[in-house]
């Protein structure tokens, strides 16, 4: 993607959100669209595995703060991409303007090597210190190391997993250096600079006046290389689809649609650049018994009449430990909730939440001659009380 083509890409509309949209509004969008066009849900769908990779692109742009502002400044300053107007004293003046420099000659989120985090180089601090280059130089930024593309990845955890942890196998697929050729894309090893680019990687174009536009060169592909014999393997792109699985450690404690980064597992980068980063959605599947509430654990435990009534202790199940028992105290009402400490889900300090007990006072469906008898005596013996009378006298002084 050339760098003009970058700023003219409309990322808010790319994720349907408002260019005043928030941090939660723009990471709830990606994580929507990211679910319903990941390559894992539609195989053999080219179409969505391009619209997940927009998708991606527009969510590392526009999920990292810092970039974000630099995005929508290199906008408004460019406009649309492509017209840049220099005020009084640029007239007259033979000036080469390569938008290339706007993100350190990365090329911006989405080209070759440039996915994620490290699509921005040098920020807008770096662009009014060497906007303008006069004498023509062209920029050599491509034949530096490039940072390898972040990879996004899913993950499906048990209840008792995502709680305690995990280590999980992920298997991924992604670009990397082609093991036929080294990553040279040539069969022999030995491949020739570009005549085109001179080894840069770039081209300049004519613009308006006497301003120049900075492209990846077509020859190359911005590689800076072409090969003399290409691969049969990469076709001459140095590059090639892999498939690896890899054991990924889960922490404890994660919750449904979090999110999570491995730095620097992701794919290799290019010409000794760093790997990118990975990135794991964990999906947690529901439990029959526990719920989750934070740090801390849920549970609903019945309890007879008498017990809630009468009080008395009983028995909790914990997730994966001994049963605790709890005191119930007399008077307990249909719906109360006690704790026990320590027997929630870890924390990030490796202390445990709490285990949140609520009370639900049972009701027999049959009862035999002995129980019917003994709840008549007792309607008998309460038939003075009426448990609704505050709120009937509330009912009327409202």
């Amino acid at each position: 993607m050339s760098t003009k083509d970058f700023v003219e890409k409309d990322y808010y509309k790319v994720l349907g959100v408002p260019k005043d949209a928030t941090e939660a509004e723009i990471k709830k969008a990606y994580r929507k669209l990211a679910r319903e066009y990941h390559p894992d849900a539609n195989k053999g769908d080219a179409s969505a595995e391009a619209r997940f990779k927009e998708i991606s692109e527009a969510n590392d742009v526009l999920g990292d703060p810092k970039k974000r502002k630099e995005y929508d400044e290199a906008r408004a300053l460019f406009g649309n991409g492509g017209g840049f107007r220099p005020g009084p004293g640029g007239a007259g003046g033979t000036f080469n303007f390569d938008l290339g420099d706007l993100f350190g000659g990365q090329g911006g989120p989405g080209g070759a090597g440039g996915g994620g985090a490290g699509g921005f180089g040098g920020g807008l601090g770096d662009v009014f210190g060497g906007l303008f280059n006069r004498g023509g130089a062209t920029s050599g930024a491509r034949t530096q190391p490039r940072r390898g593309q972040d990879v996004e990845s899913e993950v499906k955890l048990s209840f008792t997993e995502a709680v305690d942890g995990a280590t999980v196998p992920l298997r991924m697929s992604s670009q990397q250096p082609c093991r036929a050729c080294s990553g040279t894309g040539d069969k022999n090893g030995t491949p020739r600079v570009c005549p085109t680019c001179v080894g840069t990687g770039q081209v300049s174009r004519g613009g308006s006046g006497s301003f120049s536009l900075t492209d990846p060169c077509v020859d190359c592909k911005g590689r800076g290389l072409i090969a003399q014999d290409p691969c049969d393997v990469c076709h001459g792109s140095g590059r090639a689809k892999s498939s690896r699985t890899m054991q990924v450690r889960i922490p404890a404690g994660v919750s449904d649609g979090q999110r999570i980064r491995l730095r620097g597992k992701g794919a290799p980068g290019e010409r000794g650049g760093p790997a990118g980063d990975l990135y794991v959605v964990v999906h947690v599947d529901a439990h029959p018994v526990f719920g989750r509430k934070g740090d801390n654990l849920t549970v609903t435990v019945p309890v007879s009449y008498p017990e809630a009534a009468l009080g008395g202790e009983i028995r909790v199940p914990t997730l994966g430990g001994p049963p605790v028992t709890l005191k119930i105290p007399a008077g307990t009402p249909n719906g109360r909730t006690m704790r026990a400490r320590g027997k929630g889900a870890v924390r990030k300090d490796g202390t445990r939440g709490d285990l949140l007990v609520t009370v639900e006072v049972a009701v027999p469906k049959e009862l035999n001659d002995k129980a019917r008898e003994a709840l008549e005596t007792y309607r008998q013996a309460t038939a003075g009380e009426d448990p609704r009378a505050e709120l009937f006298q509330a009912a009327k002084g409202a």
